[in-house]
């Protein structure tokens, strides 16, 4: 009997051919067992500088550094043998020029084995992502609520609203005129980003957009309740494992204090003497 050859791991290119057709599935993933169970669903894995704030404690994403994305983009590459693994570029660590952006980004190519990278910015952006494709790195562009633009921005806010909706239709068409293979879109009305999705080549992935975007992604811990520190409006809890979590280890302090646990389940016996 003849077996069946591996699975083969998803491309950028794959995923630029996805526009129009069957939703794109994306989440994040920082560590190798979560990489494996999101490998199992996804078509695309966010290694999101939001792990300094779901797993480090930071309050915004800015102080995450390369060497953070490096050590979690080598423990998700570990757990990824479908997904596309893309790593998100750090703040600071693009933004002063296209030669520097490329060779940061070669730098999480390289030390990770992720297939793209991902920045944030549109039209001012758009220089610097044509100048990393052409040397051959696929990049993801991010347009619309930028959170490391979070303090330039004046917060979280939805963007694109009433006459700013020209701003991230500009920002889309330069990004994906620059070559992005695809692009984020966050935080922006509905209509906006259905109108975008119908206008430009590449397939555009929602957080907090629209159904009608080609794809969607969602923080992995905001989506399985393990980070309930606040609940943007465009998460779906589809667990609760922070709750769950908490219950376990109250029951367990409780077995522990009254000296339940271990049983003798738990407990190894001496052949010898019998106990």
């Amino acid at each position: 009997m003849s077996q069946s050859a591996p699975q083969k791991s998803l491309t950028a290119s794959d995923i630029r051919a996805r526009k129009g057709g069957s939703p794109l599935v994306c989440l994040t993933a920082y560590t190798t067992p979560v990489a494996q169970l999101a490998d199992r669903e996804c078509d695309l894995v966010l290694v999101g500088d939001s792990v300094g704030m779901v797993l480090h404690g930071m309050s915004s994403t800015l102080n995450v550094t390369m060497e953070m994305m490096i050590m979690h983009g080598r423990a998700v590459a570990r757990g990824l043998d479908r997904a596309l693994m893309v790593v998100d570029m750090p703040f600071a660590s693009y933004e002063e020029s296209p030669a520097q952006a490329f060779r940061n980004a070669a730098r999480l190519m390289a030390e990770t084995g992720a297939g793209a990278v991902k920045l944030e910015g549109g039209r001012h952006m758009a220089e610097t992502i044509r100048f990393i494709v052409d040397r051959g790195i696929p990049v993801m562009a991010h347009i619309g609520l930028t959170p490391q633009a979070v303090n330039a921005l004046g917060g979280y806010k939805v963007q694109g609203k009433g006459s700013d909706a020209d701003r991230i239709r500009d920002d889309a068409r330069a990004v994906a005129e620059a070559g992005a293979f695809s692009v984020v879109l966050e935080k922006v009305p509905a209509v906006l980003a259905d109108e975008i999705t119908a206008e430009i080549a590449i397939p555009t992935v929602g957080i907090g957009a629209s159904a009608g975007c080609d794809g969607q992604i969602l923080v992995i811990d905001d989506m399985l309740g393990l980070f309930d520190a606040f609940k943007p409006k465009f998460v779906k809890r589809y667990a609760h494992l922070a709750a769950d979590a908490a219950g376990a280890i109250r029951t367990y302090a409780e077995e522990v204090r009254a000296r339940s646990f271990p049983a003798a389940e738990h407990v190894f016996v001496d052949e010898r003497s019998g106990s």
